[in-house]
């Protein structure tokens, strides 16, 4: 058998514990969307042409299955062509490995990555009116833990602009209390800022981190076992918020409420000077 015709398996495993982990040191975030596109072409590939990932060799991977592949997630899946670009992106990283590892199989992944991205548009982003956010605000009810650690959360998006992944993985000693408090945010890229917090945002986090164990190294925004939200958990949380709210704010009908909304809400919004009648919101 020759090397071209050797199986995925191998490559597969020397890619995500050697080159993403060791060698480009990628984000756990990367690792995770890397995986989640394997066990959709691998899911893929045994539905449509019954090999079994286990028998899985590098020919069978070649550029019209992927192609095929990329028109299942956008036309059967409904991806969108970022989610689209996103997966390809993925499997490109995975043939340039290949094709240095094996370089019998140059041919093969030479063809994969001549694969084109589409183009996308670029939309604009939505956003909500100080009335709005108010009422976001307001409707978690904090006579209850889960509330007041979704309000807590919720105002601690709006006022940073912190991405969905950094408050998840955000811990209690990454919020640093003082005469100006602030959070020390890990972001996408191995990037990071710091970002100062209003005082109403300041007490609502001391009052929450109150609640809980002291060790510093505790989830700021944990679920019910203790463990991170999941990116879906916080979208879940924050549209059932938006639906209740629409009670006190019919204009939250027509708006799309995600948390890309929230952290990208117009500058002039975020100044503290607009939350004079927010009152128990902030409190």
């Amino acid at each position: 058998m020759t090397s071209s015709h050797a199986l995925i398996a191998p490559h597969v495993q020397a890619f995500f514990t050697v080159h993403l982990c060791h060698q480009k040191r990628v984000s756990p975030q990367t690792i995770a969307s890397c995986r989640d596109t394997f066990r959709l072409l691998l899911t893929f590939v045994q539905e449509t042409r019954g090999i079994e990932p286990s028998a899985l060799c590098v020919p069978d991977l070649a550029a019209p299955l992927i192609l095929a592949f990329l028109d299942y997630l956008e036309h059967h899946r409904g991806n969108a062509v970022r989610s689209r670009n996103i997966r390809l992106s993925a499997l490109r990283t995975f043939f340039r490995f290949v094709a240095l590892r094996d370089p019998e199989s140059i041919t093969i992944a030479t063809r994969v990555l001549a694969i084109p991205r589409q183009r996308e548009d670029k939309k604009l982003i939505g956003y909500l009116t100080r009335d709005e956010m108010e009422a976001l605000l307001a409707t978690p009810d904090r006579s209850h833990w889960v509330g007041r650690r979704d309000h807590a959360l919720l105002l601690t998006m709006y006022n940073s602009g912190a991405r969905v992944s950094e408050l998840t993985a955000l811990r209690r000693a990454q919020v640093c209390f003082g005469a100006t408090t602030f959070l020390d945010l890990h972001g996408k890229g191995r990037k990071e800022r710091t970002v100062p917090l209003w005082p109403q945002t300041s007490r609502v986090l001391q009052a929450w981190f109150r609640e809980g164990h002291a060790s510093a190294e505790q989830i700021a925004f944990p679920n019910a076992r203790g463990k991170p939200l999941s990116r879906h958990g916080v979208m879940y949380l924050l549209q059932r918020i938006a639906q209740s709210a629409t009670a006190i704010c019919p204009s939250l009908r027509t708006k799309t409420v995600s948390p890309h909304v929230v952290r990208h809400n117009p500058a002039y919004l975020l100044m503290p000077s607009h939350f004079a009648k927010a009152g128990g919101a902030l409190a």
